[in-house]
């Protein structure tokens, strides 16, 4: 009998440290705007890909794993932004920032004692600018490599 007690204690312990079979993985972030198609040229731009429109007043932007959503709420109701930054990994941060710049949406706000609008490595060791869209949905773009995980 012990030694079936010893070997089930076994499984219970490692079956603690294993995930969950069903993890659930996250694919799709929704961003509400006032204007589609001015959204739709807005992150064509801004993210340098082109967004593929959806039935329903949206438009989808495939950033890696995650989709992109944005959608045009103005028949129903004022947008909402996004309550945190939407954060984009990107491998030539002096292209990204190039674009914001263009479409005149750099952050004006202070990050860290730091201008978020500028090119600057953050305390936590990221290197990245923040901006915004025509609809205050924050953005941050950090270049690749430096992204900070905890």
């Amino acid at each position: 009998m012990s030694a079936k007690k010893n070997s089930t204690r076994g499984k219970e312990k490692s079956s603690k440290n294993k995930l969950p079979d069903d993890v659930p993985q996250f694919f799709r972030l929704n961003v509400e705007v006032g204007d589609l198609d001015v959204a739709a040229a807005f992150y064509s731009n801004i993210l340098g890909v082109q967004g593929r429109k959806q039935p329903g007043h949206r438009c989808y932007f495939q950033c890696g794993p995650v989709t992109l959503q944005v959608l045009d709420v103005s028949s129903n109701r004022q947008p909402h932004p996004a309550a945190k930054a939407l954060y984009f990994t990107v491998r030539n941060l002096e292209t990204a920032f190039d674009r914001a710049r263009a479409l005149d949406c750099l952050s004006r706000e202070d990050v860290h004692d730091a201008p978020g609008g500028g090119i600057v490595v953050r305390p936590w060791g990221e290197r990245s600018f923040y901006a915004e869209d025509p609809w205050s949905n924050p953005l941050c773009f950090v270049e690749e490599g430096t992204v900070y995980a905890g």
